[in-house]
């Protein structure tokens, strides 16, 4: 079976699988945002360079685009739980050599770099593998909850991390980068611990280069003769190209109201407080309206809601539109999650993650790439109704497709 659906299936919160994962997770996303802020810092401290604190905090993007593809193809032929232990050891032993370098004194650039591009191979190839890990956990019945549960947790821990990272590195340069190398331990650990295989019975495969490129046609074939599923990863990408542009725009546009690094920090936390509230919502509401009607919801949200970025006179308005505008995805999201997951067959789920996370991520970095020289081009609020026209598109788009219109939960 593709999914379990078992009637009897425990409940959430006493299934010890699923609280390993969730553990795992948890522990492991506190430390990469321990390291998110120190690597940036550590690097300008070395270099005096914002330019290539930015470029090594790129270059894991770079490695995903590059390598998303392949890595959903290995992801479907390897043992998926074991390929997710040993990168999560290889995350720990590349993240150790930090602080290991830094004791002995020979710490420098070359070795971040190396360390950055060769996390970004392993995180990339945890990602594909790991798509597959929550419903070989819980039954089809479960899946918006588990999804709404780990979406609330991650957005509780985003908005305590922040204030979290920077004491951290405040009580030491290699405090985080020790933490994070520990915590990927621990991941390795609650993986190992779990019952559950990640994948239906079928033996290891190795490829070759020609098989591999057979298997991510495959993989893109079946997901081009899916409508409902291209046609709302096309539209995510569209949105996520405005996400990637989003982060630059209101940190400028926060400065422009004169706010504090702690304001701008903030304005972020207010984002994450709506994600939660949205998770927390979302179990419901993923089962209660259409997919296609959320999507459109979604995007119809933050066109409306994205204007008043530009016309908040003061900085905690920014606050009050980061979270009303963060609200609605989570719910959309979790929707979405569970009818892909529903509707990709197991042995397709790591090309058909792979890709699609490369195309939103893809999309994500063209906008923060281009918001730098638009903001330098046409200023801030100007790039604001840029945007807002671009998201009044993607709702209009949504809005007269009769796939989208016609998704449901269930295809």
């Amino acid at each position: 079976m593709d999914l379990r659906t078992s009637p009897s299936a425990r409940p959430l919160w006493r299934h010890r699988d699923f609280r390993l994962l969730l553990g795992g997770r948890l522990i492991s996303q506190l430390g990469d945002q321990l390291q998110f802020l120190a690597l940036p810092l550590l690097v300008v401290t070395l270099t005096g360079s914002s330019a290539q604190a930015g470029l090594v905090l790129g270059l894991q993007t770079v490695v995903y685009l590059g390598f998303g593809l392949v890595a959903g193809a290995l992801a479907d032929r390897w043992d998926r739980k074991a390929t997710m232990i040993w990168c999560e050891l290889g995350r720990a032993l590349l993240t150790g050599s930090i602080p290991v370098a830094a004791a002995a004194g020979v710490l420098g650039m070359p070795q971040l770099f190396a360390v950055a591009v060769a996390n970004g191979v392993l995180s990339t190839l945890f990602g594909a593998a790991n798509s597959a890990a929550l419903p070989a956990i819980v039954t089809r019945a479960q899946l918006p909850t588990a999804l709404g549960a780990i979406g609330a947790a991650s957005n509780t821990l985003r908005i305590a991390g922040a204030s979290v990272a920077g004491l951290a590195y405040t009580l030491g340069r290699m405090l985080p980068f020790a933490v994070n190398a520990v915590s990927f331990l621990v991941s390795a650990a609650a993986l190992r611990a779990i019952r559950a295989g990640f994948q239906q019975d079928r033996a290891p495969a190795a490829a070759s280069p020609r098989e591999l490129i057979a298997d991510i046609r495959h993989g893109l074939s079946w997901l081009w003769h899916r409508p409902v599923i291209r046609t709302l990863a096309l539209l995510d990408a569209g949105d996520s190209l405005r996400y990637g542009a989003g982060y630059l725009l209101i940190i400028m546009l926060a400065r422009e109201l004169h706010a504090s690094p702690a304001q701008v920090g903030l304005v972020f936390t207010g984002a994450a407080a709506g994600a939660l509230l949205g998770s927390l919502l979302a179990p419901v509401l993923a089962g209660r309206f259409p997919l296609g009607r959320l999507s459109i919801a979604m995007l119809w949200v933050e066109a409306l809601a994205f204007p008043f970025y530009a016309l908040a006179p003061a900085w905690w308005l920014l606050l009050v539109v980061a979270f009303a505008e963060s609200v609605v995805a989570p719910v959309y999201t979790v929707a979405l999650d569970s009818y892909r997951i529903g509707v990709t067959p197991d042995a397709l789920r790591g090309r058909v993650t792979g890709a699609i996370d490369t195309l939103t991520t893809g999309a994500a970095a063209v906008g923060t790439m281009a918001s730098g020289a638009l903001i330098a081009g046409i200023g801030a609020p100007a790039l604001t109704f840029v945007l807002v026209g671009w998201l009044t598109i993607l709702a209009l788009v949504a809005t007269l497709s009769r796939t989208v219109r016609s998704a449901t939960a269930t295809g």
